[in-house]
């Protein structure tokens, strides 16, 4: 019998092996197919991990991590929840999946194959978010749904009735709706952080309206059983608002009534002095000027109109300058010294009027407005060199020449009326007047400034008649009671 070959066995394990090989070949070719087919292990889009997922599931998930899950948002102690649909918040699902998709098949199959063989999958490359959402919606939502609501706004100052003050007013809370769509943006881009806290500014206590200011001042006049003429005039010098009303014989009555200027009427001689005297201004001028304003004299006014303007028709240019200026209720008919000629006699709108008579002076008159509006004119030529002078009178009053009026003006510190409602160191450019009459009575009183608050600069106008006898103690303290209320609205108490 003859033996067998032994090569024969091992022809027939090497063709087993081989069979093996093929069938575990086949069998991880089958498998690696299905791993290519979906996404990668350790894929990742928009920070949602997707391995092992197909298109749709990755799709779906990404669905559900951002739009199926609302934005919380915390807002003092309220919560609300925000849907991303209701800010129009929308994933750019093709995009993501399409990029996701290059990244799978971004490998040779083969080269993939044999990688996946020995165990070594790659690392896919993220695919970042791709997002938009309306910002214009979500300021609305913002506004509208959780400002409105949840917001608590300041308080303002009021009047104290009875008082010159004001009662201090509440800080408040909005909400800082920048900031808010900067962090609620983050979180509708996030998958997880979905929660925000929103911030909010504390806002000042508004300054009270200028109606309350006018409100407490009417309750000054009405409170002190006054029952003369009296008329203010007040102008924020920082907005523009106004202050304008009269009252006679205890009614309030249309403001724009004749007053005799008085020495009031200084203000518009030494603006007239100024247009019409060269810079530098002489030494002579200046001290004549400074009697009239700080001292008050009569005698250096008629010297400064005769020098300066005209000797005969001094006071008729000063009327002239006002009339150009468009105060057209202001008028000098003569000089200050006893027995002057009367030049002219005027005719107003204030001094036609016949619901209310303060007798005034027919050498000199004026309104509040006028006067107010006057040291407007000063206050901003001074400020800046533009205002009406810059328009009416081109090249004739320069901002230092403004400045320099302000400056005599500041200089008559006398302590009463209109100074006597401020603190000793705020500055207040003003003149006053006063007359006793033939009778060797006092029914006229008037102070017309501006005061250069901290809270803000202003011009403050109080003329006062009486037909019977202004006594001065409660004439100067009501003025001086309008003063305070005036100074207090600017420059309320610390909150």
């Amino acid at each position: 019998m003859r033996n067998r070959s032994p090569v024969f066995p091992l022809r027939w394990v090497s063709i087993l092996f081989v069979f093996l090989a093929v069938a575990l070949t086949a069998i991880q070719l089958v498998r690696y197919s299905r791993i290519r087919a979906n996404f990668p292990p350790g894929m990742v889009i928009a920070g949602i991990p997707v391995g092992g997922l197909n298109s749709q599931q990755a799709a779906e998930r990404l669905l559900q991590a951002y739009t199926g899950v609302p934005v919380e948002l915390r807002y003092r102690d309220a919560v609300i929840q925000i849907k991303p649909s209701a800010v129009g918040f929308k994933l750019d699902l093709e995009s993501m999946i399409a990029a996701a998709d290059l990244e799978r098949v971004s490998q040779p199959f083969w080269i993939g194959f044999w990688d996946y063989l020995w165990n070594r999958l790659p690392v896919p490359q993220p695919v970042p978010l791709i997002a938009t959402f309306s910002e214009e919606r979500l300021r609305a939502f913002l506004k509208d749904e959780i400002a409105a609501r949840y917001d608590q706004p300041p308080s303002p100052s009021l009047p104290i009735p009875g008082s010159t003050t004001f009662q201090p007013g509440q800080a408040g809370t909005v909400l800082d709706i920048d900031r808010a769509v900067v962090l609620i943006s983050d979180a509708l881009r996030s998958p997880s952080a979905r929660q925000v806290n929103l911030s909010f500014s504390r806002v000042k206590p508004p300054r009270p309206s200028i109606e309350n200011l006018k409100l407490l001042l009417e309750q000054i006049v009405e409170g002190a059983s006054y029952t003369g003429t009296i008329e203010m005039y007040i102008n924020d010098l920082q907005t523009g608002q106004e202050i304008h009303f009269a009252y006679d014989q205890g009614q309030l009555v249309p403001p724009g009534i004749a007053f005799t200027a008085a020495s009031t009427m200084k203000i518009p001689i030494m603006t007239s002095v100024f247009l019409r005297q060269p810079e530098p201004l002489p030494q002579e001028i200046s001290d004549l000027i400074a009697l009239m304003i700080e001292y008050s004299e009569n005698g250096p006014a008629d010297k400064l109109m005769e020098t300066v303007l005209d000797r005969n028709l001094g006071p008729l240019q000063v009327t002239e300058d006002m009339q150009t200026l468009g105060l057209e209720n202001t008028f000098l008919g003569g000089y200050f010294y006893p027995g002057a000629p009367l030049l002219k006699r005027f005719q107003t709108p204030a001094n036609q009027r016949t619901d209310v008579n303060t007798d005034p002076d027919v050498y000199n008159q004026t309104t509040p407005a006028d006067m107010g509006m006057l040291l407007e004119d000063i206050y901003y030529c001074a400020q800046n060199g533009g205002g009406t002078f810059a328009a009416v009178f081109p090249g004739q009053m320069s901002q230092d020449e403004c400045r320099q009026m302000i400056a005599f003006l500041s200089k008559n510190r006398n302590g009463v009326l209109i100074e006597a409602g401020l603190p000793e160191s705020v500055q207040i450019a003003h003149k006053h007047g006063w007359i006793i009459e033939s009778d060797n009575l006092m029914h006229t009183i008037s102070d017309a400034g501006i005061v250069y608050s901290p809270g803000g600069n202003y011009v403050i106008c109080i003329y006062m008649h009486d037909p019977r006898q202004l006594l001065w103690d409660p004439a100067n303290l009501m003025v001086s009671k309008l003063s305070e209320a005036v100074y207090n609205y600017f420059n309320l108490p610390a909150q």
